[in-house]
């Protein structure tokens, strides 16, 4: 029979992993290590009170213990294989020791001392139960493994998953996650870009999907514009704290995000993004969907670490093509010519992240009113000159058919406009045809 923790046990659990939040930087699969040895409290302890918990004992780095929220070990979950990492090169950490700094004692050998030192000053100086106080002000929440709104899926991320979440806004971010898709590209977008973002984030919330982005501008932006707009879901995931509108120029849009949708962040309450947080945020982007969708980035761009971040996830990556004389296209059609899958609309997206069964309609150009003709007429039609007009015998010659067959279709085509008649012969008629209305995907 499983324990339940007792609801003092879940605020000191709650209070300690906001504590954290402020001495850790998001991603650090170091602490991950030690939090999946110690727990939250334990690991908190003995950051604050090193004296009291054996700073002269000597332990190794915790490989072996399992998580008790739900996080399995980095050799059974690949926690260092999901690690979000600079565009372009894949890099595994080494220990601190490897690289020139020196190991710790006590409760964290094994881990650098100055890395060590750097927790525990921020440690000493955080105030969980203040910034916990500030984002329920704002409406929100802190969440944590082992809440019901919990989404299980982080769990992917091994060590390196958040050591909790920072929401804003009414929705269930559990029931949401288990129908999001990831909408990023680039900051520096072209019109083309935006106007795709927009269109399929409409076509996505349109059909019951939550679209989720990192409220940057460009693409970013257009995705969740396009969900509001239609009325649906967006989630913005921040790389700073939840009550830090960043960049400026979208405060409005994440207060509308926060109203309509949700913000979520790893960060607590007042913290500033950096150019790594940017990076380690959309690990949790890939994580937290079904699939990431890249609409324009260039080789270099940090929506591509989230979609490859999303393919060692086992998660679905997805790019939209574009000119290939743009560079802001260029990141995409690598990903394409790799493990990608080139999508264009809501309905090709759906086709992959959604339900069996749900696929995107048959693709062809509209239908043509020639294309509804008879075979024997469109045989006659065909062997009809486009200039002059030309006897009844000839065009049958032409068309291999008798000359009675030939009449007849020949009176029948005029009477749907395709001919006419002029003395003995017969030529294409001046007046263009009226094109089908039929729409893409139609019959």
């Amino acid at each position: 029979m499983t324990d339940i923790p007792s609801p003092d046990a879940r605020t000191e659990e709650r209070l300690a992993r906001a504590a954290l939040t402020r001495a850790v930087e998001p991603g650090d699969e170091h602490a991950g290590r030690w939090l999946r040895r110690y727990g939250a409290t334990g690991f908190l302890a003995r950051l604050l009170h090193p004296d009291a918990h054996g700073e002269g004992h000597h332990d190794e780095l915790p490989e072996d213990r399992p998580d008790t929220h739900g996080a399995q070990p980095p050799g059974e979950r690949g926690g260092a294989a999901h690690r979000a990492e600079p565009p372009g090169e894949r890099r595994e950490e080494a220990p601190d020791g490897a690289r020139g700094e020196t190991p710790g004692r006590g409760p964290f050998a094994g881990t650098g001392a100055r890395r060590v030192d750097g927790w525990r000053r921020r440690a000493t100086t955080a105030e969980p139960a203040r910034d916990l106080d500030t984002v329920q002000g704002l409406g929100g929440r802190f969440l944590i493994p082992g809440d019901t709104e919990w989404p299980r899926q982080l769990d992917d991320l091994g060590d390196a998953r958040p050591l909790g979440l920072w929401v804003r806004g009414p929705a269930d971010l559990r029931a949401w996650a288990l129908r999001s898709v990831a909408l990023v590209g680039a900051r520096a977008c072209t019109p083309y870009g935006a106007h795709t973002a927009a269109d399929l984030a409409t076509g996505l919330a349109r059909k019951g999907w939550v679209v989720v982005s990192g409220a940057a501008y460009g693409i970013d932006g257009a995705a969740h514009r396009g969900a509001l707009a239609a009325g649906g879901a967006t989630a913005a995931v921040l790389a700073c704290g939840v009550d830090t509108p960043y960049p400026r120029g979208h405060d409005r849009l994440i207060r509308r995000v926060a109203e309509q949708g949700l913000v979520i962040g790893e960060l607590p309450p007042d913290s500033h993004p950096t150019p790594s947080r940017f990076i380690l945020r959309n690990r949790v982007i890939a994580a937290l969907t079904r699939g990431t969708v890249v609409v324009e980035a260039q080789h270099r761009s940090g929506s591509l670490v989230t979609a490859r971040a999303a393919a060692r996830l086992g998660r679905h990556t997805m790019g939209v093509p574009g000119p290939v004389t743009s560079a802001l296209s260029a990141g995409v059609h690598e990903l394409l010519r790799g493990d990608a899958v080139l999508v264009t609309d809501a309905d090709e997206i759906v086709e992959l992240v959604g339900a069996m069964g749900q696929l995107a309609p048959a693709r062809r150009g509209p239908v043509l009113p020639r294309d509804l003709l008879a075979p024997a007429a469109a045989q006659v039609l065909e062997a009809v000159p486009a200039r002059g007009p030309t006897p009844a015998t000839v065009i049958a010659r032409r068309a291999g058919t008798p000359p009675d067959d030939t009449l007849a279709k020949l009176y029948e085509l005029h009477s749907l406009g395709f001919v006419e008649r002029h003395g003995e012969g017969w030529r294409l008629t001046n007046t263009a045809t009226q094109a089908s209305n039929a729409r893409r995907g139609g019959t």
